[in-house]
């Protein structure tokens, strides 16, 4: 058998060839946003995006881990776990979709954008595709077509891209926040008829049973995403009522996104490793060795978002300037972001004990404590600091959560971390970004600050890279 590091770090690529192309394509429209698009503006297509994150995890009930945990299972039919999850999930998010079709003028209303009736309804049918769309993707990762995965997501992503050029540069309308909510929705639909052929070759039959027992597993993993997800975009919601500004609280809310944006390589190698990790993880469980796997993998996962947090940290001077010049001053929360996903990714790793132990209701009191750490922090420090106290509250949140799945874990379902390597690591990693603040702050000559701070991380490169190679369980013996 291949070695198992190398089979994900192999798929983890490859589902990567997406990712990056989304984040790098999103990324690069920020300087067009953050150009074409006011404060204000773009602090509502975040408010209409931030909805979106929230509801998305609702409309397919946690279906998608739920595929993964049943199809694996000795004894079940993976077509009628996948036709089951498919068709509850479309039948759920048709309802949806009509509620919101037929309410869409009184929500509008409600939320003070008046005549934006269509927006409402854009919204619900980006939802609908993509809740169906998510089990197919899922699909496809359970049968390790990663490359399969990559090209329609690729043309999802291009197509969103094209649709975003052409209404901001070739529609002769003046700019507004609805051109980027209506290039999601047609790119969504064009993937939707992309996996036609998929779900007519799957003949879809619906076994009451298994979708009763795949619900009972799946839904208390959406009642603890939800929290989780609610976690990292509450924030958003919240500057609608306790910005330290009432009257200005979406051009914060815009300054505050497109600083996140410049955060968005770490978070981006998070969801290329979770794609190719949830799957690896539960296909692993029953080797000989695989607690030792998943610690070797924290390691390994870590290191290399150290060097994600330093690079972008060690280039800011030259990342800030994708932002326009109005955009800037929220530049000081980017490390911390950067640092909050590093903590949320190290929290999807030793999450896994109540994935594969089943025990996933314990997944719900750990997020509701998040839940309610990041509501404090914003509630409290938000009328005083602004964007400020949603940095610190996504810092202060995903460290509350990883310490209880950590110690949780290590009581129902150990796996040997090496908590004092782990903690060498940081060591590691924050004498270098002492070194680079050093260097940011210190030096004057652009030029200078660049080779210094190369060279730092460079350093950190090759101490934790031969750090790795010294670890006491060599991969080898893993496969």
């Amino acid at each position: 058998m291949a070695n198992p590091l190398k089979q994900l770090a192999g798929e983890t690529a490859i589902y990567g060839l997406s990712s990056i192309l989304a984040r790098i394509l999103n990324f690069l429209f920020v300087p067009i946003y953050t150009r074409l698009l006011t404060q204000v503006q773009y602090g509502v297509v975040t408010e209409f995006m931030a909805y979106i994150a929230i509801l998305q995890v609702v409309l397919v009930l946690g279906l998608e881990t739920g595929c993964f945990r049943f199809a694996n299972k000795e004894g079940e039919d993976p077509r009628k776990v996948y036709s089951g999850a498919l068709l509850t999930v479309f039948g759920l998010n048709l309802a949806f979709l009509a509620c919101m079709v037929a309410f869409s003028g009184p929500i509008s209303d409600a939320l003070g954008y008046h005549g934006y009736r269509s927006l409402i309804i854009y919204v619900a049918s980006i939802l609908f595709c993509d809740s169906i769309t998510a089990i197919l993707f899922a699909k496809l990762r359970q049968e390790h077509k990663a490359m399969k995965f990559a090209v329609i997501k690729t043309v999802k992503i291009l197509t969103e891209t094209g649709v975003n050029l052409i209404l901001f540069f070739v529609w002769p309308k003046q700019p507004d926040f609805t051109y980027p909510i209506i290039a999601i929705f047609v790119s969504c639909v064009l993937c939707l008829l992309l996996f036609i052929p998929d779900i007519l070759r799957l003949r879809l039959v619906w076994d009451r049973d298994v979708v009763k027992r795949m619900l009972l597993y799946a839904v208390p993993l959406m009642v603890a995403a939800l929290p989780g997800v609610a976690n990292d975009f509450m924030d958003r919601i919240l500057f609608r009522y306790f910005d330290t500004s009432a009257e200005a609280w979406r051009a914060s809310l815009g300054v505050y996104q497109a600083a996140v944006k410049l955060a968005v390589i770490m978070n981006l190698f998070i969801q290329m490793f979770r794609y190719a990790a949830e799957p690896f993880f539960f296909q692993r469980a029953r080797d000989k060795n695989s607690k030792e796997l998943y610690a070797v993998v924290m390691e390994y996962f870590i290191v290399f978002c150290g060097l994600v947090f330093l690079g972008v940290v060690g280039y800011i001077d030259i990342i800030c300037l994708f932002l326009g010049p109005d955009f800037r001053a929220g530049m000081g929360v980017v490390p911390i972001m950067l640092l909050s996903y590093m903590l949320l990714g190290m929290l999807f790793n030793v999450s896994m004990w109540y994935k594969l132990s089943g025990r996933t209701n314990m997944a719900i009191w750990i997020t509701l404590a998040g839940l309610a750490v990041t509501t404090v922090v914003n509630v409290v420090f938000m009328p005083r600091y602004s964007y400020w106290a949603s940095a610190f509250g996504h810092l202060a949140s995903y460290l509350v959560m990883f310490i209880l799945s950590a110690s949780l874990g290590a009581k129902y379902y150990p796996i040997p971390y090496k908590w004092v390597r782990i903690g060498l690591i940081f060591m590691l990693m924050g004498l270098t970004y002492v070194g680079l603040r050093w260097s940011l702050d210190n030096i004057d000559a652009l030029w200078l600050r660049l080779v210094l701070n190369t060279a730092c991380i460079g350093v950190y490169a090759a101490i934790a890279w031969f750090f790795l190679r010294r670890r006491p369980v060599p991969v080898e013996e893993l496969n």
